[in-house]
């Protein structure tokens, strides 16, 4: 539509036939303006092939500009000169808009960003309007409308005087913008300078004091694998703090009341060498934890974000770190049994202390349904047929639940799954829609709690855990906006999501299946609300087993069942159903008939091979790990001497010996 727009312009314009030049010109804009609202792909290749914007309303404007000329009755070219003069000075502004929009937005990018944190005295300000400093296409369009608007009235009443008008205004629209940008570059107007802002996060690391911190670094699907560390890191006894790489991760950390600072570059994350920073936990490897790892200062252990019998539980990256801690026997087992250099002396059992919440094992479903989740992994990087169920066995499985009528399905897959895969998402869609048709052939009775209650749960979650900002709003308006917190935050986010939880579950029929596809409900509330899972070698079935409920995991592997219950230690209390999911019903029989659950025990023996004991409780078990790992920072050097022992000669003292060795062996013997 874009190109027949322009095409009819230049027909318009060189018949000249007004009507059609109107008419194109006016399509042209429409179809611009559509195209930054829905199609940014479309506009960032056509930007690519040097047919940006700009270009695009430069050729606009041109055209009208030779299609007034070509009309009989506008021919003497005087008339538009101011015109055309004036459409250049529009032009020159807007360049210059942009380049000093580059200016600002460089000058309000600090070396590190902060949130939980009063960082006012770096003279933090509300972002320009994003059309002054983001939006270069959306500028020029709003900008240059006035003009583009004034050339088409002229081409229609025949008089210069719209035409100029309108460029005129746009004129006057793009130098105010320039204005306001330049008074941006004020001394008094910009945050402080680099050194300033070094300056002052010494000072506030030297005030503050951390003790203990959480290292993080990802992508920006991966925030869950913080999130999950925040109420433990915070239950640790000292001063806590945050620390991430990636600037976009400072609002995907969920609401807390722990300081947050985002140190991008290497250097400003070196200056925590000179910090009270004792200790980090890290739950993830990423490329960028080497770099922390060179402060010698700081002790390291890794901590994951889940446990399970896959490889990537025992990474070998993981010998990298001071101590490994995992979550019960199991996991040193697996380290031991991997041979990837982990030292046993290095693994720490400290439990699984966000498993708290799940509720433990209360009987057999005494309600008129089976709540059966269904939660499986994603298809992984490796292309493992074995991963994911939900290629091979999905459908299947969801196929023999929904045709039990006594049966509530919850569907809560991984959130990656389809992102390597093809299949596993087209599968996935497919499980969806058999979900959705199985509800539409139910009859569901009123939910116990309004769909308003849960608006209002939602609206008041959002509040506790969420910073409204600005469309405009850069990290600096940020930055101000999310200054210390109010006390109590924490406590007061975990009785908004109780309450949310509640609503959310009573705002359906008993009846009715549910696809979880959002990052709320969590899977922890997924886990109370259901009486079987059913899920992959993942750590969603080591976590489950803190509430020692019946399971079932999916053998897609193409091991036989005997093999497979070798092979990985989460499955051996579990059910284990084969690609054809004929083995759900007896699943469902052992769920709502003790007497045919002959697991039980199993499963009790299993949480504690894997989880480890409950008492001490993990929270206690975690706090002590952290003490110790200080206290090895705090021991590290002690009594070593500050001279060179005499017994290690330096690089001089070392080459000198070997010179006079060569000398003594050139020499001749004595005898």
């Amino acid at each position: 539509m874009l190109a027949g727009a322009f095409v009819a312009q230049v027909v318009g314009a060189l018949l000249p036939d007004t009507l059609l030049l109107a008419v194109a010109t006016a399509i042209g804009l429409a179809t611009d303006a559509a195209l930054h609202r829905w199609q940014r792909r479309t506009v960032t290749l056509m930007a690519k092939a040097h047919a940006d914007v700009t270009v695009r309303q430069l050729l606009r404007d041109l055209l009208l500009v030779v299609g007034l000329l070509r009309i009989e009755q506008q021919s003497q070219e005087s008339v538009f000169l101011p015109v055309v003069i004036g459409l250049l000075v529009l032009y020159a502004l807007h360049f210059t808009v942009q380049a000093v929009s580059v200016k600002v937005r460089r000058s309000r990018t600090l070396p590190f960003v902060t949130r939980n944190i009063d960082a006012s005295a770096l003279r933090l300000s509300s972002a320009p309007p994003s059309l002054l400093t983001r939006r270069a296409g959306h500028r020029l369009l709003a900008f240059g409308a006035p003009a583009t608007l004034g050339l088409l009235v002229t081409a229609v009443v025949d008089d210069g005087i719209p035409a100029a008008a309108g460029v005129a205004v746009s004129v006057a629209l793009m130098a105010a913008g320039l204005v306001s940008l330049v008074l941006r570059l004020l001394p008094s107007r910009r945050p402080v300078s680099e050194q300033e802002a070094l300056a002052w996060l010494d000072t506030w690391l030297a005030e503050y004091r951390p003790t203990v911190g959480m290292y993080f670094s990802g992508g920006t699907t991966s925030a869950y694998q913080a999130n999950m560390w925040l109420e433990p890191l915070a239950a640790l006894d000292g001063r806590p703090v945050i620390v991430l790489r990636e600037r976009f991760m400072v609002q995907k950390i969920a609401a807390t009341d722990i300081p947050v600072i985002c140190l991008p570059k290497v250097a400003t994350l070196m200056r925590l060498e000179h910090s009270t920073l004792r200790m980090m936990i890290h739950p993830a490897n990423s490329g960028k934890t080497s770099q922390i790892l060179r402060v010698p200062t700081i002790k390291h252990a890794f901590v994951n974000h889940g446990e399970s019998d896959k490889l990537s539980s025992c990474n070998p990256y993981a010998k990298a770190y001071d101590e490994v801690w995992v979550a019960g026997p199991a996991a040193r087992e697996r380290y031991a049994l991997a041979d990837v250099g982990v030292d046993d002396r290095d693994v720490v059992e400290v439990g699984r202390p966000q498993l708290d919440p799940v509720l433990p094992y209360a009987g057999p479903p005494t309600g008129t349904h089976t709540t059966v989740l269904y939660a499986p992994t994603w298809e992984g990087w490796d292309g493992n047929p074995g991963n994911t169920s939900v290629v091979l066995a999905g459908e299947n499985i969801v196929r023999a639940l929904l045709a039990d009528p006594a049966v509530r399905l919850l569907y809560k897959p991984h959130p990656m799954t389809g992102s390597v895969d093809p299949r596993a998402g087209a599968a996935n869609e497919r499980i969806q829609a058999m979900i959705r048709e199985a509800n539409r052939r139910r009859s569901a009775t009123a939910a116990a709690v309004s769909s308003a209650e849960l608006e209002r749960r939602t609206a008041e979650l959002e509040r506790a855990t969420s910073s409204a900002f600005r469309a405009a709003a850069d990290d600096v308006e940020r930055m101000l906006a999310q200054a210390e917190p109010d006390s109590g935050q924490a406590a007061e986010v975990a009785r908004a999501t109780d309450a949310w939880d509640a609503a959310y579950w009573g705002s359906f029929d008993e009846a009715e299946h549910q696809i979880i596809t959002a990052a709320r409900p969590g899977i922890f509330s997924c886990f109370n609300q259901a009486d079987v899972l059913v899920s992959d070698v993942s750590s969603v079935v080591s976590d489950w087993l803190a509430g020692e409920k019946p399971y079932a995991v999916a053998n897609t592997s193409g091991m036989t069942e005997e093999e497979f219950r070798a092979a990985f230690t989460t499955v051996r209390a579990a059910t284990i159903l084969d690609p054809s999911a004929e083995g759900v019903p007896g699943l469902l029989a052992a769920v709502r008939d003790p007497a045919l659950d002959t697991l039980a025990k199993d499963r009790a023996e299993l949480k504690l091979h894997l989880l480890g004991p409950s008492d001490p409780p993990s929270v206690s078990r975690l706090r002590d790990a952290a003490k110790a790992l200080e206290q090895k920072t705090l021991l590290r050097g002690a009594g070593r001497p500050e001279a060179t022992a005499p017994g290690i000669p330096t690089q001089r003292d070392h080459t000198a010996a070997a010179d006079a060795a060569d000398t003594a062996d050139a020499a001749p013997s004595p005898t």
